[in-house]
């Protein structure tokens, strides 16, 4: 069992939602996204993702864009990302994943992309903008490595897509929440939780499912969680933190721990005197 599924395993043991905390390695330097990590997982983040910056980030919007283009100015590269991963596994556990554009991992080479995220500690990889017909070799070089292969599907996505989806992927399905690019919103649309619900009726439980793109508030955790989700993927509200506090990390750590804290509380079902409002950090 790898240690994404064993994760997923440990939440519905306890009845309790899981939170994905993504943060972009290397915003604003690769340095500070050790620090960053160890704040968002103090705070009770029970999956990392990191993404890899890329220059033409199609499914980010203006948010991780900036944070992308922070993190390109640092001169952050896959192998630095790959070296700060290595560096998080020293001090934690937790599931890593890694969020790449497929022509990062086409430059390097399946194999040796899959090789070098195992060594350096990743767990499983999600690429936005590789179809699952087109997946057959890489699927293969992530297996060998032991990792997990994590697709996306979307709201227009068919029940036979989302079968062939479920059927492909490893350690969960992200399931886009809202039609476009991410950043933060203020509402939950019914259309995203009955998405949500179609998912997890042909999932049967078999796959976990991450939800992701748009949620910002613990609200929006309870929702996706009460809807079938397994975890909510947070990205964008964490990105905006790392944005405001440049100039002052201190700062910057403990409101994302803090943030994530009351996020995490929005997913904890079992123990409903932790959830707390919607507040600001």
């Amino acid at each position: 069992m790898s240690a994404i599924a064993a994760t997923f395993r440990e939440l519905k043991r306890r009845n309790e939602g899981g939170l994905i905390a993504y943060a972009m390695a290397g915003d604003p330097s690769p340095k500070h996204t050790v620090k960053i990590a160890d704040a968002l997982i103090a705070g009770g983040a029970n999956i990392l993702e990191l993404g890899i910056p890329f220059s033409d980030p199609i499914a980010d919007g203006p948010t991780l864009q900036r944070a992308a283009a922070r993190a390109l100015k640092a001169r952050t590269t896959p192998r630095k990302v790959f070296d700060t991963v290595a560096a998080i596994r020293t001090a934690h556990e937790v599931p890593i994943v890694l969020m790449t554009y497929y022509n990062i991992v086409h430059q390097m080479g399946a194999p040796a992309f899959c090789r070098a995220a195992e060594k350096s500690g990743v767990n499983g990889i999600v690429a936005p903008d590789l179809p699952v017909e087109e997946a057959g070799p890489y699927r293969k070089a992530a297996a060998h490595c032991g990792l997990d292969t994590i697709f996306l599907a979307a709201e227009s996505t068919s029940d036979a897509r989302l079968k062939d989806l479920l059927e492909a992927s490893s350690g969960f399905l992200y399931l886009v929440s809202t039609n476009g690019v991410t950043g933060t919103r203020e509402t939950l649309r019914d259309d995203s939780k009955a998405f949500i619900k179609r998912a997890a009726s042909l999932t049967g439980g078999r796959v976990p499912l991450g939800v992701g793109f748009g949620l910002s508030q613990p609200s929006h955790v309870r929702q996706v969680i009460a809807s079938g989700a397994s975890a909510a993927i947070i990205g964008s509200r964490f990105a905006k933190i790392v944005e405001q506090n440049l100039n002052s990390s201190d700062v910057m750590w403990e409101k994302l721990r803090r943030c994530a804290q009351t996020l995490k509380g929005g997913g904890a079902l079992s123990s409903p005197r932790h959830l707390r409002p919607d507040v600001p950090t």
